[in-house]
């Protein structure tokens, strides 16, 4: 193999092991918004949540123009902490498309009091759920999420 060849393909490797690398670095900064989620009562998860997050970001749950900011989600986190004490979150699937994470999830819990106004009295849920990341410059600046809290209340209420 000539000499330029042997330059060329050198090169070509140690681009795809950068790019790897930065694919896993997203890949983490996106695992550690699941981790606070299954963790919502952790001081320490919840500012390695934080500094994932640009300033700007925005949690955008349905297009009624009504977005949380991470001090709002990480308040809401705190009271689900109180309610649904097993809360987790478990990732099952990343897809990495440019700067975009798709994260498929289930969220599995067993509120100690009633959830969106429905007593589960001692049962528990289980729920996919959806989330789109948005990153720029290694931090999340959007997420777009869908849950399936109305199967967690049918679940809940024994229907």
């Amino acid at each position: 193999m000539s000499p330029l060849k042997i330059l060329g393909l050198s090169a070509s490797i140690a681009v795809a092991g950068f790019a790897s690398g930065a694919a896993a670095d997203e890949l983490a900064t996106v695992q550690i918004f699941y981790d606070f989620l299954s963790n919502p009562g952790s001081e320490s998860h919840a500012e390695a949540f934080l500094e994932t997050l640009s300033p700007e970001w925005q949690s955008i749950g349905d297009y009624s123009g009504t977005n949380k900011s991470a001090q709002e989600l990480v308040g809401q986190l705190g009271f689900f902490d109180q309610l649904i004490p097993d809360l987790d979150w478990s990732v099952e699937a990343m897809h990495l498309a440019g700067d975009v994470v798709t994260v498929r999830s289930r969220a599995t819990g067993t509120p100690v009091g009633p959830l969106f106004g429905v007593d589960g009295q001692g049962r528990s849920f289980e729920i996919l759920t959806i989330d789109i990341h948005e990153l720029e410059d290694g931090l999340i600046v959007r997420t777009y999420h869908v849950e399936d809290w109305a199967g967690a209340l049918q679940q809940l209420s024994g229907s």
